[in-house]
């Protein structure tokens, strides 16, 4: 049974669609945020579980691998598929997925249904992001760097709001209140489901109007170029989110073994770190749009090397200058990667998107562990010292080429 449009075909209509569409960007932001405010409080109850269910640390960890894995690897698969058949109504079935993980979570009775909760979290969070990032570059028009830090600054915001309220609401009344998140998860799905309206509306325009938002990048590369570009973004990538979770993971620990801080007081600067790397992200991607995504790649990882390299040695508020300034200019480049990365393959949104996000959850992860590993076998000083290296990678921005943006309209 076919359904008409709700887009008729005006001049109006077709100036809409090339336009950006605020009120979309700043809704699937909010979703972000609920999203990854969702993700982010397991994490941030892994003592609470350990200490219910006695875990040893190889346990806590095979809780976070599942988690990793499962958000990882499919996000790629996900958005392969709906690249070749978008499900506008997806989103609220991933954020439905995450509603039952956390529904399992808050009322798990053993080790093994704690994995199946972190499982059903992941496996939302790889349906949410190569679908809502689809959705962020079609309300773009055409402005995709500010897009996608509109959309990012959600998750991020999400990120730190999450561990803040489960020390709220969560540590000190036990693992049941996790129940109370599940309000925001149904907040979450009445919302994608507005957005999934839209997002279905205009997949009809646009199959109407092929000249509408057809964005065909004459960058005139082989394959071969494209693969190679794609993996110099993939080890871009690499060392801004290893470095990442070197901060998020242990700043704190870097602080109080330092300086000799409180907890309370390590958690400021831990904060003042987050709210820079939020800004950051806002400000690279229209920077990008006006300068170029490849100069913000070039500044935003090989520029902050100086920094890095500095911050391991000086006194406390120059630590704290130095992690604002690191946080602002490291945090901009992932909107100009990621859309360039999509510049590189056009029409391939889902999958670029699945792809970079998932690399980005499995970098963090995987930094976490093998970064807490050297700090065992050495220091949490060593371990910043010899993180401050990575933004060097950036040097391999030099091998990307050179693309125009020229939209056919």
């Amino acid at each position: 049974m076919e359904t008409e449009s709700p887009l008729p075909l005006t001049a109006d209509t077709k100036q809409l669609a090339q336009q950006t569409v605020f009120p979309i960007l700043f809704t699937i932001s909010f979703a972000h945020l609920i999203n990854d405010m969702l993700q982010s409080v397991i994490p941030s109850i892994y003592p609470l579980i350990k200490g219910e269910f006695h875990l040893t640390f190889a346990q806590v960890g095979l809780i976070a691998f599942t988690y990793q894995i499962v958000a990882s690897i499919l996000q790629p698969f996900v958005g392969f598929y709906t690249d070749r058949k978008p499900r506008p109504f997806s989103l609220p079935v991933g954020m439905g997925l995450t509603l039952t993980g956390l529904l399992i979570a808050s009322m798990a009775s053993s080790y093994y249904t704690i994995l199946v909760a972190v499982g059903f979290i992941g496996l939302g969070s790889s349906i949410f992001h190569p679908e809502s990032s689809r959705v962020a570059h079609l309300a773009s028009g055409g402005r995709k760097g500010l897009a996608q830090s509109i959309f990012q600054l959600g998750g991020n915001a999400g990120s730190a709001i999450g561990p803040l309220l489960a020390a709220i609401i969560i540590a000190p009344y036990g693992q049941f209140n996790v129940i109370w998140f599940c309000i925001a998860a149904f907040v979450g799905i009445l919302v994608l489901l507005q957005i999934g309206k839209w997002y279905r509306d205009r997949l009809a325009y646009n199959a109407k109007n092929k000249t509408v938002h057809s964005e065909y990048h004459n960058h005139n590369l082989s394959r071969k170029r494209v693969m190679f570009s794609l993996a110099v973004l993939l080890v871009l990538i690499f060392s801004k989110f290893f470095y990442l979770s070197s901060i998020t993971s242990y700043y704190t620990f870097f602080l109080i073994h330092k300086f000799h801080l409180t907890i309370q007081h390590s958690q400021v600067y831990l904060f003042l770190f987050l709210g820079a790397v939020a800004a950051g992200t806002v400000i690279g991607g229209p920077l990008g749009d006006r300068f170029g995504r490849k100069y913000i790649i070039w500044i935003s990882i090989l520029g902050v090397a100086p920094f890095t390299m500095l911050l391991p040695y000086v006194p406390l508020f120059w630590t704290a200058v130095l992690s604002v300034v690191i946080g602002l200019i490291l945090s901009s480049a992932f909107s100009a990667i990621l859309v360039y990365a999509t510049d590189l393959v056009p029409g391939k949104v889902g999958l670029i998107a699945g792809l970079f996000f998932g690399l980005a959850f499995g970098m963090g992860g995987l930094g976490s562990a093998v970064l807490g590993k050297v700090a065992d076998m050495t220091s949490i000083e060593y371990v910043f010292k010899i993180c401050a290296f990575l933004p060097l990678i950036g040097i391999f921005t030099a091998f990307l080429p050179n693309i125009e943006h020229k939209k056919k309209l």
